[in-house]
């Protein structure tokens, strides 16, 4: 297969979805709407499970794991949630098949094994979680439950995309329960702050932290806390969500607790969630038409050593080289590859690594034994340089942080050309439409202006930014007064 991409210019929507599919990061499936995700696409999933899991446990939380099914009654409990997902659910009504007596070798769904409660495949786990926390609280002493699980949900869409937007997906939702508003308001800020630091120190991705308005807010939340980045057509991308639940599911699952005074009270509650699209975002921020570009700390190898040589016995001699080189440079918790296969030439390797993204590429070939040095690209920049084999762990352990913050300046660059502010309607259909990117404009702060302006130039409000500046000024649609400017984008 030819690794040519088409470019982001001529058409950014099947630039992603080749780059997503000859990278070997993921496929679609046999089941419409699902994807298979590829062993270095779930290297990359696996990089970041294990810094976002190290970092829940660094607050307090942990790991436990709830069913894939929820009774159609509990899923009904709380009305907001339910009816916000309705429209997405897989139901399960029978349990069992059996033979066509009218087509030998076909199998039809038994009449006889209806259920007598249909189930919902998880589009999220509220429902069951909190009618569980109903047998586990009675008192305060039994609280705060700080909780995250590791999981699949399936959402059923009609238009997918490998990571954006699949029917099914992987994620991980926390679910805290919380014997005061005040805790449970500081939890929900708290792990927006953990997704906003992952984002940017992991993912060299910078995002804006604010939350959402009523209409974009999770179905069965008081608030909705949010981060937004954008990506490099000018699209946004809510890379991440932390909901305040208030008491509403306390409520709804009767879930209630003896405070100090010996009195009965609701709980509160919080969740909070990233998933696989955040591969979908780490692909579109960075990448280029070459390949993917992935952040070495995010990266399942971040250098790849390839030998050049001419026989059997000048690959020995490069490899007892190499082999030091690479324990070296793993001592200091650099992973990396060492190519050394013989059925590709150095140029095919090259272009393969460029196009999976790995950060550094090192070449040795038989001058480099005799001088001593090494050929060293960088995958961010494109740039060569030849080094001195001595010290290559330390001078590469540099390189790799370099290249981690010169992704994530580039792409704040980015964001900073392509944010406009804007006065009137006029300007801002203009920029939506031709700059594209944040555009940060007044709004009066009602649904139907919201409403009208989504319906007439596809923009939503991304989220109202947190410690957000006061500025008086008019709605650019209504004329209304405003007090400060929000974010307004397309988006995925």
């Amino acid at each position: 297969m030819s690794k040519e991409l088409s470019t982001r210019e001529a058409n950014y929507s099947e630039w992603y979805n080749e780059l997503v599919e000859k990278a070997d990061l993921a496929q679609h499936s046999a089941v419409k709407g699902c994807m298979v995700i590829k062993p270095y696409g779930y290297a990359i999933w696996e990089k970041m499970q294990a810094a976002l899991d190290k970092m829940f446990k660094d607050t307090g939380h942990v790991n436990a794991y709830f069913p894939l099914f929820v009774p159609k009654s509990l899923f009904e409990a709380e009305e907001t949630n339910a009816e916000g997902f309705a429209k997405e659910c897989a139901v399960v009504t029978h349990y069992r098949l059996k033979s066509d007596p009218n087509n030998p070798g076909k199998l039809i769904v038994d009449p006889e094994a209806k259920l007598t409660e249909e189930l919902i495949v998880r589009p999220t786990s509220e429902a069951i979680i909190w009618n569980t926390y109903k047998g586990w609280i009675q008192s305060y002493r039994d609280l705060p439950i700080l909780i995250n699980q590791w999981a699949n949900v399936v959402r059923w869409e009609m238009r997918t995309r490998l990571f954006l937007r699949t029917t099914e997906f992987l994620w991980q939702e926390g679910h805290t329960a919380h014997e005061t508003k005040a805790e449970a308001i500081t939890e929900t800020e708290k792990m927006l702050d953990v997704y906003a630091k992952f984002a940017e120190e992991w993912m060299a991705m910078p995002v804006v932290k604010g939350f959402k308005t009523a209409n974009e807010r999770f179905a069965g939340a008081d608030e909705t806390y949010c981060i937004e980045a954008l990506m490099q057509d000018g699209k946004a991308l809510q890379a991440g969500t932390s909901h305040f639940l208030g008491q509403n599911f306390a409520k709804a699952f009767d879930v209630k607790f003896a405070n100090k005074e010996g009195k009965q009270d609701y709980v509160w509650a919080t969740s909070w969630g990233v998933s696989t699209r955040l591969m979908g975002a780490l692909i579109m921020s960075h990448s280029d038409d070459k390949g993917l570009v992935l952040p070495p700390k995010l990266a399942p190898y971040q250098v790849v050593i390839v030998p050049i040589y001419k026989g059997e016995e000048q690959l020995a001699q490069i490899s007892e080289v190499v082999l030091k080189m690479k324990a070296a440079m793993e001592a200091k918790g650099i992973s990396v590859k060492y190519d050394d296969r013989d059925n590709q030439r150095p140029g095919w390797k090259f272009a393969e690594y460029e196009l999976k993204g790995v950060p550094v590429r090192i070449a040795i070939g038989g001058r480099d034994l005799e001088n001593g040095t090494v050929e060293v690209a960088r995958r961010d920049t494109m740039e060569k340089e030849t080094l001195q084999q001595a010290d290559i762990e330390n001078k590469v352990a540099h390189m790799l942080e370099q290249i981690q913050d010169n992704l994530y300046q580039k792409a704040l660059a980015f964001r900073e050309e392509k944010t406009t502010a804007v006065n009137t309607y006029e300007e801002f259909k203009t920029v939506i439409e031709g700059k594209t990117g944040f555009v940060l404009a007044h709004w009066d702060g009602t649904s139907e202006t919201e409403k009208k302006i989504k319906e007439e130039t596809k923009a939503t409000i991304r989220c109202i930014p947190l410690n957000n500046k006061q500025e008086a000024g008019v709605c650019i649609y209504s004329g209304k007064p405003s007090a400060q400017r929000v974010i307004f984008a397309k988006a995925y």
